[in-house]
């Protein structure tokens, strides 16, 4: 910066104020000074600021699994909160690995970011509160939060309560939930609120089948094992704990010739992009899923950047489902 300032002929302040403060300065003089900077190759020491001021220009989102779309749709929300405060945004994926996530934690508390949006493996860790409690905002995205945090997420339990009510309104009475683990929150949420229907109703059936992990090949399995079923007893719709889910479910019964919807009505959930695209439109719970990551970020550079008179908020956003040609109305004969 001295170099600079020599070069252009100005004080150390006036290429201070140019580089930070730009407002401050003449555009003749701020020319003057990012021209000397061009000439002579200056790049600023962002670390050196970063310490001279406490914490980067930078937000992070630890993201929960990246070969999931659903999250890639809250990451655009986060990212157009972040360009729109002048900020940087560092993606990080846990592959849901504690051990992974309690390392990104750890680097990213050492690289001073302004706070911290993670869609946890577990929202009851207490590093996350740690972090918080040492100077680092965290938000929480899809997943409730208790007191100590802000967080953003959406009512799981209506999500599935909605799913399976079509399904039981379209005449399904055997109705399959597939997902897991039932571990997590979501899960459980929206497997509570399939039974709540189904009890409502006061008729149907609900069997759940628990997968390993949320992705398309163990919807795949899922299908192998329904289509292994008595057909007299096999479920005639499932109710798929995410979208990724319900299209291996469909992959697997047109693989195995059982037509969708006839043989089994197939609902998703998260209405990805590509649930719409697959070869039989999938019916599915929609999720804002952009609003949750743009609302997320907003919340945190509220936190970070206020007087510190901050009130944790946790939102929850309502689903809508999105009926397509995967559920149907099935004849009065198949409702037993």
């Amino acid at each position: 910066m001295k170099d600079v300032a020599a070069h252009a002929r100005v004080s150390l302040g006036t290429v201070s104020n140019v580089l930070n403060r730009p407002e401050l300065v003449s555009e003749r003089t701020r020319k003057r000074v990012l021209t000397a900077i061009g000439e002579l190759g200056f790049v600023r020491n962002e670390s050196a600021r970063q310490l001279r001021g406490g914490s980067s220009r930078t937000l992070a989102y630890v993201v929960l699994d990246t070969s999931n779309p659903f999250f890639t749709d809250v990451a655009r929300g986060v990212q157009d909160a972040a360009d729109a405060a002048g900020l940087a945004l560092f993606l990080c994926n846990s592959g849901e690995d504690r051990e992974r996530q309690a390392a990104y934690l750890d680097l990213l508390e050492q690289q001073r970011v302004e706070g911290v949006l993670i869609t946890p493996v577990d929202a009851a860790d207490p590093r996350l509160t740690a972090l918080a409690r040492r100077g680092t905002p965290v938000v929480i995205v899809d997943r409730g939060a208790g007191p100590a945090h802000c967080s953003v997420t959406v009512d799981d339990m209506l999500g599935g309560d909605l799913a399976v009510t079509h399904l039981l309104d379209t005449g399904h009475r055997r109705i399959a939930f597939v997902g897991g683990p039932r571990m997590i929150g979501q899960v459980g949420d929206r497997i509570a609120g399939a039974e709540r229907a189904v009890d409502r109703a006061g008729t149907g059936e609900l069997t759940v089948l628990e997968t390993a992990r949320p992705n398309v090949a163990e919807g795949r399995r899922a299908g192998e094992r329904l289509a292994g079923l008595p057909a007299a007893h096999r479920p005639t719709a499932a109710f798929c704990a995410n979208d990724l889910l319900a299209l291996g479910l469909l992959q697997q019964m047109v693989r195995l010739g059982l037509r969708v919807p006839d043989d089994m009505a197939i609902v998703g959930y998260d209405d990805i992009e590509f649930a719409e695209a697959a070869a039989v439109p999938l019916t599915s719970v929609s999720q804002p899923r952009y609003l949750l990551g743009r609302t997320a970020a907003e919340l945190l550079l509220a936190e970070a950047r206020g007087d510190g008179a901050h009130d944790h908020e946790q939102l929850v956003f309502a689903p809508e489902l999105v009926v397509r040609a995967s559920t149907r109305l099935i004849p009065v004969s198949r409702r037993a």
